[in-house]
């Protein structure tokens, strides 16, 4: 339920046929990533054809990763400049988008037990609490990875993009909502804290709930407002609350390989 890559039939196929790479390999040879390499080429004084986008990634982890856990600047750090680092994450985001996030509707839709299961245990606080019975699970924790939140975040309709990111549109994307580095950094979490109302005017404002992503309040996609009714937040993912079957949505379907014999 927390990481689906394994039973995802459907998803493995499509990345089997190399579209996400198709994308992503585009872009690397693209003017963008093509002009990071020379840049880099020459700092290093070494033959542009040595390096790759493949290296020049490397590089940059290299770079970002000791400055984020280590707090030290790594000397890969200095052949880099803003303008590289923005084109570096745009090549990331897309891996993420196509993979993880909007590119196809089975990454998000993937997720549908997931935030089914959060519903349950929803549910059930609500439905004790309404017959003045303590709740049995006040906290529910569950652990994944950045492959749960970011197909979860997008199920839900979280940092979508009015068009979806190519290897040819990335001044247009500039300034993107999906950017998987702010989305999901090191230990991202999603919240759902559901509140109860002693003093609500009518039973439907009782219970009430606010999302937080990465311990910040997350407006709710329905009305943008950072707190919504539980019963409103329940009807505007009802669709997926209904009728998402996770074994529907990730199996192929079954192909006749039969042929009729002359």
């Amino acid at each position: 339920m927390l990481n689906y890559i394994g039973g995802r039939t459907q998803s493995m196929e499509i990345t089997k046929t190399g579209s996400e790479g198709k994308i992503k390999e585009a872009f690397k040879t693209g003017p963008e990533m093509q002009n990071i390499l020379r840049k880099v080429a020459a700092i290093l004084q070494v033959p542009v054809s040595n390096l790759n986008a493949d290296l020049i990634q490397v590089a940059f982890f290299t770079c970002s990763f000791d400055l984020a856990i280590k707090g030290v600047k790594s000397p890969w750090c200095d052949v880099f400049d803003t303008d590289d680092a923005k084109v570096l994450e745009y090549l990331n985001d897309l891996k993420q988008y196509w993979k993880r996030g909007y590119g196809y509707t089975i990454n998000s839709r993937s997720s549908c037990i997931l935030f089914q299961d959060i519903f349950q245990h929803l549910d059930k606080a609500v439905e004790q609490k309404k017959r003045s019975q303590p709740v049995t699970s006040p906290v529910v924790l569950q652990f994944g990875h950045a492959e749960t939140l970011l197909p979860l975040l997008s199920l839900m309709g979280y940092f979508k993009d009015k068009e979806p990111l190519t290897a040819y549109n990335y001044k247009e994307q500039m300034h993107r909502k999906f950017r998987s580095g702010h989305i999901v950094p090191y230990a991202s979490n999603l919240i759902f804290v559901l509140y109860h109302c002693k003093n609500a005017k009518t039973p439907k404002e009782e219970f009430k709930v606010q999302i937080l992503l990465n311990e910040k309040v997350l407006p709710l996609a329905h009305s943008q407002e950072t707190v919504s009714l539980y019963d409103d937040l329940k009807n505007h993912y009802k669709d997926i609350l209904q009728s998402c079957h996770a074994s529907e949505e990730c199996e192929l379907p079954k192909v006749n390989n039969t042929s009729d014999e002359l």
